[in-house]
């Protein structure tokens, strides 16, 4: 974004990347369908992203959902908006954006270097190191945009960070966001049921900062819970365990009942009618959400009905820690806000700018984290075109 705002401007433009191919992440992001921004902000931008900074507020204002639905159709990607706000290219993938993205730039004279890892950074300008050798690069403008600190393989693997403590730049510690949670499972669950979704609940997390809840799938795992409603609660959970909290989630495997009309069906049970058979028949309450009530559930009151019914509503499950910072989709983290200008501009480096993942802000699934890089690098490359204009004159 950065590299397309300056060289529409008749600069030259070269763009280096560490991977061997440019996009790698962005590719990923669309493997499963690319949901590239979100048109729903339910009371504005301060409600989807967790006490914005000034910039970022400022750049999400001047590159919103629709802006980036009006790029992607000057790319020739026509978008598709759900029902929920949610939007995707037509194509469902990533592969068709990037190469008219790529095609674009190239068009404009945007030059391309991949396998240019940066190695240092000082009075002498940017060193790469490249398969023929180390490369010095002087730059009159430059944009970082080197991302977080999770899924290494795809380039963001954060080494960056050391370089830019050696020039003096605050950093915040990278944290997971948009992550999955470890829980103690049982064999049981982990051999038999890591994979499944658990469909139709919902999941309820309060701590002294409030009650957060959702209506989404989810996935266990063999070390826990991901996807769907973990990432969107995802952010309080983390940071009740960063305060060294004790994080629960309280599951309703059935949202469309209320416990006594639950209670009124357990009931019900005859003679010696299993309580498994028993859930199964008059709740249809089997597979992952049995073997979730079985886990998390006190055996000791299966039999009596009104106690089961309000542990199907209320079903406490504790988690023991995040997954793996590298797991997760995003991270937090990074160039502290207050080492930036509003221009994104290094206070300390003038001339250098950041951009993405790499600065120190959240962002939920469903669209809003792509959108926010774009808009910052969108806003980076403002700042350069700026101060490239000011010393020429």
């Amino acid at each position: 974004m950065a590299a397309g705002v300056v060289s529409n401007h008749g600069y030259g433009v070269d763009v280096y990347d560490a991977m061997p191919s440019v996009a790698r992440k962005f590719l990923m992001a669309g493997k499963s369908g690319l949901n590239i921004t979100n048109t729903h902000f339910p009371d504005g931008v301060g409600d989807v992203y967790p006490q914005p900074a000034a910039p970022l507020r400022t750049a999400l204002a001047a590159f919103s959902a629709q802006d980036v639905e009006s790029w992607m159709q000057d790319l020739g990607i026509q978008p598709v908006t759900g029902s929920t706000g949610r939007v995707f290219p037509k194509q469902m993938k990533a592969s068709p954006l990037l190469r008219a993205w790529l095609g674009q730039l190239q068009e404009s004279g945007v030059r391309l270097h991949v396998r240019h890892r940066l190695g240092a950074w000082d009075e002498r300008g940017l060193q790469f190191d490249t398969p023929d050798g180390q490369k010095t690069v002087q730059t009159a403008a430059c944009v970082f945009a080197m991302g977080g600190r999770s899924w290494a393989r795809l380039g963001s693997d954060g080494q960056w960070a050391q370089t830019f403590r050696e020039a003096g730049i605050e950093l915040s510690p990278f944290l997971p966001s948009n992550c999955g949670f470890c829980v103690l499972w049982s064999d049981r669950m982990k051999n038999e049921f890591a994979g499944h979704p658990v469909k139709n609940a919902q999941l309820t997390v309060k701590s002294g900062q409030g009650v957060q809840q959702t209506r989404e799938e989810f996935v266990v795992t063999a070390d826990g819970v991901e996807s769907g409603a973990i990432y969107t609660l995802s952010l309080k959970l983390r940071d009740m365990l960063v305060r060294g909290e004790a994080a629960t989630i309280w599951l309703d495997l059935l949202p469309d009942l209320d416990v006594t009309e639950i209670g009124q069906r357990l009931r019900g049970r005859k003679g010696k009618q299993s309580v498994s058979n028993h859930l199964r028949r008059t709740l249809n309450l089997t597979g992952v959400k049995r073997a979730l009530l079985n886990e998390l559930g006190d055996r000791t009151v299966f039999d009596d009905p009104q106690a089961l019914a309000q542990q199907i509503k209320a079903l406490p499950l504790t988690l023991s820690g995040m997954a793996p910072l590298d797991q997760a989709i995003s991270t937090a983290g990074g160039v502290s806000w207050d080492e930036l200008t509003e221009d994104f501009m290094l206070r300390k480096k003038p001339g250098a700018f950041c951009a993405g993942e790499m600065i120190d802000w959240d962002a939920p699934t469903g669209g809003y984290l792509l959108t926010a890089c774009f808009a910052t690098g969108r806003a980076a490359g403002l700042g350069a075109l700026r101060w490239l204009e000011n010393r020429s004159l």
